[in-house]
């Protein structure tokens, strides 16, 4: 089984992203099992194979507790993780080659506390990767998608796994926009140069330094573009998935 977690910033189409991928996966004659680890969810555009809120249910967490939602969601996460050899069960029966994990809408909630590495671990037993969102709207400036980068850099090194690094809502951009963005990830230098144009004094510098410095530390990953609306990328997605599934790259 191939764990692919989804990890992006709220509203980023991880969701979407899950449940037009799964469909093609199967058309393209392959097992699948979805996986929802997001228990604040009240909607979901897919039906999960495998499902945390059926572990772990927010208002009963929230009356039991005394919680407002934030602090409900931040609880339930860290609740599930006594749940991970269920869902590890459940998910086993269903035999999948390919098991899509739609991680919480608030990425903080999976990528930066001790439980959502640990559900990684657990449910996948080491055997995963990330596919990293950054909306659309990340890829208009330069110094938005240099946060883009920073958020990318800080999940590669805080899960020290394969990561796929994906822009999203390719639909809603330019082919002006989109070719500028791969510019800025195969030349480098170019970002830096817009950089300086578009920022001034310390907020540039700040800029400019922080790009240096993912250079020189190796974290500055490939991007592409998917279209969950329109299907582009996604056969280009999976061939990256492969990639790293069958020679473990990154």
């Amino acid at each position: 089984m191939h764990f692919v977690f989804f990890v992006g910033t709220a509203g980023s189409g991880k969701s979407t992203l899950t449940s037009i991928f799964s469909e093609k996966l199967r058309e393209w004659e392959f097992d699948v099992a979805t996986v929802n680890l997001d228990p604040g969810d009240s909607w979901l555009p897919y039906a999960p194979d495998v499902d945390i809120r059926e572990f772990v249910d927010i208002y009963k967490v929230m009356e039991a507790y005394q919680l407002g939602p934030n602090g409900a969601l931040v609880a339930c996460v860290d609740i599930a993780t006594s749940k991970a050899d269920q869902l590890r069960e459940e998910i086993e029966m269903l035999k999948p080659d390919y098991v899509l994990v739609d991680t919480p809408g608030q990425m903080e909630l999976f990528a930066y506390r001790n439980s959502g590495l640990f559900m990684a671990s657990a449910l996948s037993q080491g055997d995963y990767c990330i596919v990293f969102l950054v909306d659309a709207m990340f890829a208009e400036r330069p110094a938005d998608f240099l946060s883009a980068l920073l958020l990318s850099s800080s999940i590669q090194s805080r899960f020290q796994a394969p990561q796929i690094n994906v822009v999203s809502k390719k639909d809603l951009l330019s082919k002006e926009t989109l070719g500028k963005v791969y510019k800025w990830v195969e030349e480098p230098e170019r970002l830096i140069d817009e950089l300086a144009l578009e920022e001034k004094g310390m907020r540039r510098e700040l800029a400019c330094k922080l790009f240096e410095s993912l250079s020189e530390l190796g974290l500055l990953s490939s991007f592409f573009a998917v279209s969950s609306t329109t299907g582009e990328g996604l056969d280009e997605l999976h061939a990256e998935l492969q990639r790293v599934f069958e020679r473990g790259e990154v």
